[in-house]
């Protein structure tokens, strides 16, 4: 793609020209200018943050003020890709509270779209927040703001039933304007049946390759994740380096760089892999 700024037209153009989408967590100004300069389209600042950043157990004490914080570090980098905020726990409990922490994500944060969680409840959300010119994510599969309700990190929509429903979820948040869906830990078959059927882009994370693109933690990428590492992940800053040991590669980082060992070169890896369709192989597949 040429150097303007990426939109959700630009998206669906990728989609339907079969190329695809590489996105990574981003909570900060830094990062966002590496992501950017390694070929990342979509930089999601992601309540994940509350996990890999604060040290919490799970994404739901994650507060707006703390969203619109990193959103706007995110985004005084960003100057190409595509920049969207997750809606933190709560925040879009009705249609009314998510127009204002809408409001604040894109106007004091900067994003360009927003991210929620969840299905047939939150249609009329959908519907309202892009009525009102907000561009929105929608996000099915596992929920990570709802895993005490699911009672864990579990695969999503192996069971018929399951299936048919995060199906007709998905068209329905389609419908009533979503601009992308991320799919996360749901049978690689059922996340590339969606992908075929939906026009707009489907990201998966734990969903199989046969997505039009992928989304990881950044934290996972490089191998920096507290404890283990989730399984549909993969630390690409360690391949990285073994690669270059099993080649006797020599280290040069006087240019600050990192070069062979270098965390650029290790998210690039990532987006070369992502548009290959290298990544996610099938040890990074739940089901």
């Amino acid at each position: 793609m040429s150097a303007r700024t990426i939109t959700t037209t630009s998206l669906l153009a990728l989609k339907q020209r079969g190329e695809r989408i590489a996105c990574l967590t981003c909570y900060d100004a830094a990062f966002a200018r590496v992501l950017e300069r390694s070929g990342v389209e979509v930089l999601l600042v992601g309540d994940s943050l509350g996990m890999v950043i604060q040290g919490q157990p799970t994404t739901v004490p994650v507060t707006l003020d703390q969203m619109v914080y990193h959103s706007r570090c995110v985004t005084r980098a960003a100057e190409r890709s595509l920049v969207i905020a997750d809606m933190p726990f709560m925040s879009y409990a009705t249609p009314e509270r998510a127009v204002a922490a809408a409001a604040r994500l894109m106007g004091e944060g900067g994003a360009a779209m927003v991210k929620l969680e969840g299905g047939e409840p939150l249609v009329e959300t959908v519907a309202r927040l892009t009525a009102f010119g907000a561009p929105v994510c929608a996000h099915l599969g596992l929920l990570p703001q709802s895993v005490h309700q699911l009672g864990g990190y579990r695969v999503q929509g192996r069971e018929a039933a399951e299936a048919e429903r995060i199906e007709t979820e998905a068209l329905a948040l389609q419908d009533a304007g979503a601009s992308l869906l991320i799919l996360e830990c749901v049978p690689s078959a059922l996340a590339a049946a969606l992908a075929q059927r939906l026009r707009i882009p489907v990201i998966g994370i734990g969903a199989g390759n046969r997505c039009d693109g992928q989304v990881l933690v950044l934290h996972d990428v490089l191998g920096l994740t507290p404890g283990a590492a989730p399984r549909f992940s993969k630390n690409f800053l360690a391949e990285l380096a073994s690669v270059a040991v099993a080649g006797s590669a020599s280290v040069d980082a006087s240019d600050g760089s990192g070069v062979a060992f270098g965390i650029e070169a290790a998210i690039k890896g990532y987006v070369e892999a992502v548009k290959s369709g290298a990544f996610p192989a099938r040890e990074h597949t739940l089901a």
